[in-house]
This record gives structure tokens, C-alpha cells and sequence, in this order.
């Protein structure tokens, strides 16, 4: 049985902290796993300048809310849905993504959890398990599934290289060069018509 793995940010929405940092003129903030491949090391940096700036859960949530998924993103999604299982495996939080799986009709997403303090202050992250999407993966193939993955970052090559088939989408010139064995997509219907492509 096949299951399909998708990462949310970059590929099915726009990224969280990008938007964010417009949001609050940040431009560090615009920093993300496509820059940064070590996600701890990312994560901690992004709450020492939350910290210093005084800004906590609240804000994020408030630019959150005026995020939309990526022209085409709920359509692909519901179309995918309708041949094949499909999970979102993302290393965003929960206090961050409801709203933007509300838009996308509310597929199963697998994430983190933030630790907020009670006045807003995000104080760390609790990650759901270590590399998470490549364990994810290997869990689902330890349990019978056949796993197609696909995703924009560093942090997505693991469970695309370990599953039967995988993609890149919408990623950078810099991944795309260091991978160039892997398929490189930028429509929705091209990743579709590979992700059908190699359902059994």
C-alpha cells in the first residue's frame, strides 16, 4: 500500500517565517530550513530574536491568519487524496498550522508543539521525534506502506531519498544542483502526474 508524504511550508503554503518576517520588518526572521539545515540550530536562533524583540505566540498567529495555501495547493491536495493516502509531515508547530489546515481541507499532519508561557512568550519547541521526517517514513514502511515523498528543504532529502520514489518541488537552484539525481517540479500538476506515476 502506498502512502504519499508531503511537507507543508514551501510546498503546499507559503512559508510561516518568511511571512513573519515581513510582518514585523525582521528580515532575519525570513531564515528557513532552505538556508539552514540544522533545525534546532535554526529554531533557537529564531526565539533568541523573538525574545529581543519582545514578540511571542500572539503576532506569529495574528500573520498566520492572513496566509493562504499556494494557488493550486488545496485543489492538488484533494485530487492526491482521492487516488491515495496522503500525510503532511512538517516540523512546524500546532499552535501554528490549524488554521492553515483548515484551508486545505484538513489532511492528517504530523508536526510539533511549541512551549508557550502563559503571557505569550514562545520559551522552546518540543519535537515530535528526532528527524522526524525520515523517521516518520520509516516508520510508515515499517508498518507495510510504500512511501513517495516530496518536499522543498533540507531538511525534506532524507524521506525523499528513503521512500520508493521522491521529489523535490519549488525548491532552490542550490538543493536542485547538489541533487541532481532527484526529480525537480514547480507545477502542481507535473509533482501529481509523478506522484501517480509511481503508485503501484
Amino acid at each position: 500500500m502506498d502512502i504519499v508524504c508531503l511537507d507543508m511550508e514551501g510546498v503546499l503554503v507559503p512559508e510561516i517565517w518568511i511571512a513573519f518576517s515581513k510582518a514585523s520588518g525582521i528580515p532575519e526572521l525570513s531564515r528557513t530550513t532552505r538556508d539552514e539545515p540544522d533545525y534546532n540550530k535554526l529554531m533557537n536562533w529564531r526565539l533568541g530574536i523573538l525574545k529581543e524583540h519582545g514578540l511571542g505566540l500572539d503576532e506569529i498567529q495574528k500573520t498566520i491568519a492572513t496566509i493562504d495555501p499556494l494557488p493550486g495547493a488545496r485543489e492538488f491536495l484533494d485530487k492526491l487524496r482521492d487516488k491515495t493516502q496522503v500525510i503532511i509531515i512538517s516540523d512546524t508547530f500546532t499552535q501554528f498550522a490549524k488554521p492553515l489546515m483548515v484551508k486545505l481541507g484538513m489532511p492528517t499532519l504530523f508536526c510539533n508543539t511549541l512551549e508557550v508561557a502563559p503571557d505569550g512568550e514562545i520559551t522552546g519547541f518540543k519535537m515530535r521525534i528526532p528527524d522526524s521526517k525520515l523517521s516518520t517514513v520509516k516508520a510508515l514502511q515499517a508498518i507495510g506502506f510504500h512511501t513517495i515523498a516530496s518536499g522543498d528543504s533540507y531538511n525534506d532529502l532524507g524521506m525523499i531519498r528513503a521512500s520508493k520514489a521522491g521529489f523535490l518541488f519549488k525548491s532552490t537552484d542550490k538543493i536542485k544542483a547538489d541533487n541532481p539525481d532527484l526529480p525537480a517540479f514547480e507545477e502542481f500538476d507535473d509533482l501529481y502526474e509523478a506522484i501517480v506515476a509511481a503508485l503501484d
